[in-house]
């Protein structure tokens, strides 16, 4: 008896199936046509975290797949079509010139090939501001580039990885994203590869632009813009042949300042030098004159300031035309050791073209 009934529910399903399936085939397909497709491709970080219990600490990042993630954020599939692929799962400390070449190398083939209208990254905090800014300076395209995290991992009780990735597919995804380069979404702020930091070691709030304030924000209903996209010839940079870029040291101004660490910097083959200055990017007087000297010999030096906000301005204290400096206006000393060494990279040697570029936005 449960045998015929089961036989009769397949013919039931059979005969409804035939008459109501294509229609509704057609209408999924349609609906699924005119949904953007969008790239996300998944390098590790917290957002990909994992504990072994409900908390936010004593985990380990990049455990958590590219799939995973959209898995764990239920709905997402409406806003657009999504496919994933796994460039790498480490902790965004550990991110490096190679991962950031098959980055630009994937999105390249993904928009010459039209294979996505949008890519989506998922990164570590860490240093997710300078993936952002190399991508920014590198890529050759217009369409939208999101990145995005989280500061918990997707254990914990009140992950802020899933909400992070639909705001940041929901950026991607959105008309008026085109022709703003590459963009960071967290916590539902929009933000400028360049002015854009991570100001604080635990906070969901933590990704801010101290000089400029968010370009946008993002919300259950909608994608706000604050302003209209700037225009400027992409890229700016040639992407560099292969890893490693030129070598550029950061070094860190207290105190107390030797010149060990710059005599260190020069003996071990750095092309160019940041000074994350005290104040307004100054440093002790030994320090300034092995700069100098430095300076004299090729070395590329940029001042700069760990204050966090504000401008390192240029012939204010220190004359940087004497010294042979460039100064590195509103870039942290991350970002500018990155520019530095994109410059590099594409043959400038002289320091007055680095200050220029330094000041084109």
């Amino acid at each position: 008896m449960k045998r015929h009934l089961h036989i009769l529910l397949a013919l039931i399903l059979i005969i409804v199936g035939l008459v109501c399936g294509p229609q509704q085939r057609l209408a999924v397909a349609s609906a699924a046509d005119k949904l953007p497709h969008l790239l996300v491709l998944a390098t590790g970080g917290t957002i990909a975290g994992k504990a072994s219990g409900i908390s936010a600490i004593g985990y380990t990042a990049g455990e958590v797949t590219g799939k995973d993630l959209i898995a764990a954020a239920p709905g997402i599939e409406k806003l657009a079509t999504l496919s994933t692929d796994q460039i790498s799962n480490i902790g965004s400390q550990d991110m490096n010139d190679e991962v950031w070449l098959k980055l630009h190398a994937r999105i390249k083939k993904a928009f010459e090939k039209k294979e996505a209208d949008g890519i989506v990254i998922t990164h570590g905090t860490d240093t997710l501001e300078e993936t952002a800014f190399f991508l920014e300076q590198v890529l050759p395209t217009d369409q939208p580039v999101v990145i995005v995290a989280a500061m918990r991992p997707s254990t914990a009780v009140s992950a802020d990885g899933p909400g992070n990735l639909e705001e940041a597919v929901k950026v991607a995804a959105h008309p008026d994203s085109q022709g703003r380069g590459v963009l960071v979404v967290m916590n539902d702020t929009i933000h400028e590869t360049r002015d854009v930091t991570k100001t604080n070691t635990t906070s969901l709030q933590t990704f801010k632009s101290p000089n400029a304030g968010p370009i946008g924000y993002v919300d259950l209903a909608s994608v706000r813009y604050l302003h209209s996209p700037g225009k400027y010839p992409r890229p700016r940079f040639k992407i560099p042949a292969k890893a490693p870029m030129p070598r550029v040291d950061i070094i860190y101004s207290h105190s107390n300042m030797t010149a060990d660490l710059i005599d260190a910097s020069v003996k071990g083959g750095a092309k160019g030098i940041i000074l994350a200055g005290v104040g307004d990017g100054n440093t002790s007087k030994a320090a300034l004159d092995t700069l100098a000297a430095a300076a004299k010999t090729g070395v590329l030096v940029v001042r700069s300031s760990h204050v966090g906000t504000g401008f390192t301005n240029r012939n204010a204290e220190i004359n940087d035309d004497k010294m042979g400096f460039a100064a590195s206006l509103d870039l942290n000393p991350q970002k500018a050791r990155i520019l530095l060494q994109l410059l590099i990279s594409n043959g400038v040697t002289d320091i007055g073209k680095v200050q220029a570029a330094i000041a084109k936005r």
